[in-house]
């Protein structure tokens, strides 16, 4: 599942469904929470205006300046919904006006503390807000990641979600990163901002800015109670009556597909997903951006590219090579190589990336070629860990080297990697 939901005009419209809470037992409902960059672009009697009225909200919350929904608009009043304008930030800032010398994470972290005891009263009301809706409920700024992302990791938090997977949320709005520029340039006669880290969304600024909530409060259920003047054990629980769920305990059935060049674009999302969810986590391997539609192209012409869906939405990805000498060598024909097995991070069912290793694996086999390889980081003993419980055995370590030209992928790798293979049959 991306959470991105996709619209015309907006950019970074996220459904918060699917987190699960740190003691694993309960996740938030898909389709109750949703984060978004301005609604204020939606227009009436458009699909997008459809769209969104489809999606049942009962609520909207917009978190900007009265100024910015007066200058830029607000969304149109519609009978099945409120409408709540809470500015939080009281002291504005202009990020694209930034040196290249100012390092995001603790500048932003910075500003987020300002707005956390600048905005109590607004925050309070926002919480306040989502803990009595009865139907889905979405909150807004300019962009969908400043503002929206401290109420959305203040909400995840009092839920029970852990850090680091609010950290993990908050760096999505990378996905949109493109798109917010493209739109602050068609505001601004065409100029680039003068800060590279506009638009940006590390998850590094989430982590200090949750660091120097806990450091300065405790927590955030202290905070809410200290600055907020709420009762945080009424309001968490509150919030988790509305918004929890149990974990499932049946999920959709995985079907596989084989990619058709149509699907490159999905496949770059989901990558670049996946590469978000890796460098949150602190795992040096892939970037967002890092692979193209053309990419994937290639590999259905030279290999075979694989699809899992779950009830039609995409839970899954893989690659298989019929040669890899960039990491294996010359070698005869007598293995399929798995590459870029990928799962949508906290959407896909429980078990997919086994599932679709057994899939290539079983691929792999109907060619007659005896060896499923695959490597993964040297460095990462908890991926190999994975493989060698699906019954993939060490066989060789490969250095980084420099790219191969007119190797599969290009060649070659950046990083030290273990070789692993499985004898099929």
């Amino acid at each position: 599942m991306d959470r991105h939901i996709p619209f015309e005009t907006l950019h970074n419209f996220r459904d918060l469904g699917g987190y699960r809470t740190a003691d694993g037992r309960h996740r938030v409902r898909p389709g109750r929470l949703f984060r978004a960059d301005s609604l204020g672009k939606l227009t009436e009697g458009t699909p997008d205006w459809e769209r969104f009225l489809s999606l049942g909200v009962g609520t909207v919350i917009d978190l900007r300046h009265p100024w910015e929904a007066e200058g830029r608009g607000r969304i149109p009043a519609h009978p099945s919904f409120t409408y709540r304008n809470l500015s939080i930030e009281h002291r504005p800032y202009d990020q694209a006006v930034q040196g290249a010398d100012v390092d995001p994470a603790p500048y932003l972290a910075e500003r987020y503390m300002e707005v956390a005891h600048d905005g109590a009263k607004e925050i309070r009301e926002a919480l306040e807000l989502i803990a009595a809706a009865d139907a889905p409920l979405v909150f807004h700024c300019a962009s969908g990641k400043d503002r929206t992302g401290q109420l959305a990791a203040l909400v995840l938090g009092l839920l029970g979600v852990e850090e680091q997977v609010i950290a993990e949320d908050f760096s999505l709005t990378e996905l949109a990163t493109d798109a917010l520029l493209a739109d602050w340039r068609a505001r601004n006669d065409g100029r680039t901002p003068a800060w590279p880290g506009f638009g940006r969304a590390p998850a590094q600024v989430m982590r200090l800015y949750l660091a120097a909530l806990n450091s300065r409060h405790g927590s955030a259920e202290r905070y809410v109670a200290q600055v907020l003047g709420l009762d945080s054990r009424a309001l968490a629980t509150a919030l988790r009556g509305k918004l929890l769920e149990p974990v499932p305990t049946a999920w959709p059935e995985l079907t596989f597909h084989r990619a058709s060049p149509e699907d490159a674009p999905a496949l770059v999302r989901l990558h670049d997903t996946a590469a978000l969810w890796q460098t949150a986590r602190g795992i040096d391997q892939w970037t967002p951006g890092g692979k193209s539609e053309a990419h994937f192209r290639t590999r259905m012409r030279e290999g075979e590219v694989w699809l899992a869906r779950a009830a039609g939405v995409t839970a899954g990805a893989w690659e298989i090579w019929w040669d890899d000498p960039a990491a294996w060598g010359p070698r005869p024909p007598e293995a399929g190589y798995v590459h870029r097995l990928m799962t949508a991070p906290h959407t896909s069912p429980p078990g997919t990336g086994r599932r679709m290793l057994a899939h290539a694996e079983s691929v792999i086999a109907a060619t007659g070629r005896a060896y499923a390889r695959l490597d993964c980081l040297a460095s990462n003993p908890r991926l190999r860990a994975y493989y060698e419980a699906a019954g993939y055995k060490v066989v060789g370590e490969q250095r980084a080297k420099p790219p191969t030209p007119g190797s599969p992928g290009g060649g070659g790798s950046p990083y030290a990697v273990t070789l692993l293979e499985k004898r099929l049959g």
